[in-house]
């Protein structure tokens, strides 16, 4: 490739963590290992493009070993932010760290939070309990379409999670009450995400919809996104990607309503994007089969976006750099059903060419945000010096010109 022109795609494989981190007891996660439990549940994985690309070189996986040659980097990457969540996972991806950990309620958030959101509102409040999206929404999902109140709950992430049904409260009313809460989470209350969780059907038959939105804090600072910005970098955010980072560092956000549309929008900004940034987020294996504990789902899943890595590799062009990663675990065959304290795989591979191997002795292994620093090194710009990061790029192509 020539001229100044460069290009480079993350996708985040949500929740596809790939074993237990350094620091997994502390989380309360030991042994925990999403794609190798899965793996091992499924009888092997059928991955044939993660596969050739090297998601087999990252570790021992059943059914996918490493590829005869090497054509990416591969490895493992380490979180060291205070979390396990979305929102966590992202930010250290490029370079901002989260050293405090985000409130969590475990009891359910305070009278005085509850009563302030109710009052502002003018909607009563059901369930403010930890629970599973789907759990609650059968409990109270009644009596919310009888009353109108808002089912409130949250998780063991920080997040205040606001339920309904959308025939009872319109989508653009549910995304106002949500920001209504944004504004009351502050201080010592800045829960990490304020998420709509709206749903359709009747009792008994309830289904969350697609029309789910993450309203989260700002990054607290600059990151590898808004320095690419500074430098006249185009960052276009497709799925949730927009909504995690408040839009602080993206150019342009495009909702997803499924993975399968996530990857159609990916290619579709691939064709529109002449130098920059396209940063996906693809949420089905935590949100759908992660969460609920199913790892054949969570493979199919998977099956589901392996068979379009070619569509992904055919937009991009010759050089360009291909990222995927994910940015946090939740292990479909461990206990509960919340996020899980993992590494997670890594693959870097610029199409059209053949990379050498960084770590030659065995899979590379680095830390979250080192994917930013790499990106910002391909595309040619140096971010600011507080950031953290170590480029694994730097030894397979000088940076642009």
């Amino acid at each position: 490739m020539t001229g100044t022109s460069r290009r480079a795609c993350i996708i985040v494989l949500d929740a596809v963590g790939a074993g237990s981190a350094p620091d997994s007891a502390a989380f309360g996660d030991p042994g925990a290992d999403t794609i190798g439990h899965v793996a091992e549940a499924v009888g092997g994985l059928d991955l044939p493009n993660l596969q050739r690309l090297g998601l087999g070189a990252t570790r021992a996986l059943d059914g996918c070993p490493p590829p005869a040659e090497t054509v990416s980097v591969a490895g493992l990457l380490e979180e060291r932010s205070a979390g396990k969540d979305t929102t966590t996972g992202h930010w250290e991806l490029v370079g901002v760290m989260t050293t405090t950990p985000p409130p969590t309620y475990p009891d359910g958030f305070p009278q005085d939070i509850v009563s302030a959101f109710v009052r502002r509102t003018s909607r009563g409040v059901l369930g403010n309990s930890v629970a599973s999206g789907t759990g609650i929404i059968d409990e109270y999902g009644e009596e919310h379409q009888r009353t109108g109140d808002l089912i409130v709950y949250t998780s063991a992430d920080s997040v205040f999670q606001i339920a309904a049904h959308e025939d009872v409260v319109p989508l653009e009313e549910l995304y106002e009450y949500c920001e209504t809460a944004r504004a009351l989470l502050v201080g010592e209350h800045a829960v990490s995400r304020v998420i709509a969780r709206p749903f359709i059907g009747t009792p008994g038959a309830y289904e969350r919809t697609s029309n789910r939105r993450d309203f989260s804090i700002e990054p607290p600072g600059p990151s590898h996104l808004t320095a690419l910005q500074a430098a006249g970098k185009r960052v276009i955010g497709v799925g949730k990607i927009g909504d995690i980072f408040a839009m602080k560092g993206i150019d342009e956000d495009n909702h997803a309503d499924s993975n399968q549309h996530g990857v159609d929008l990916t290619i579709k900004a691939l064709g529109e994007l002449e130098d920059g940034l396209v940063f996906t987020n693809l949420v089905e294996t935590d949100m759908l089969w992660g969460h609920r504990r199913d790892p054949e789902g969570f493979h199919r899943c998977l099956k589901e976006f392996d068979k379009r890595v070619p569509d992904i590799e055919a937009a991009m062009r010759p050089g360009d750099l291909l990222i995927i990663t994910a940015d946090h675990g939740c292990d479909p065959t461990y206990r509960g059903s919340d996020h899980t304290r993992e590494l997670v795989p890594l693959i870097a591979h610029v199409v059209g060419e053949d990379v050498p191997a960084i770590a030659r002795d065995g899979a590379y292994r680095g830390y979250f945000s080192d994917v930013g620093a790499s990106v910002c090194t391909w595309l040619g710009v140096k971010p600011p010096g507080q950031l953290p990061g170590v480029s694994f790029v730097d030894g397979v192509r000088g940076p642009a010109a």
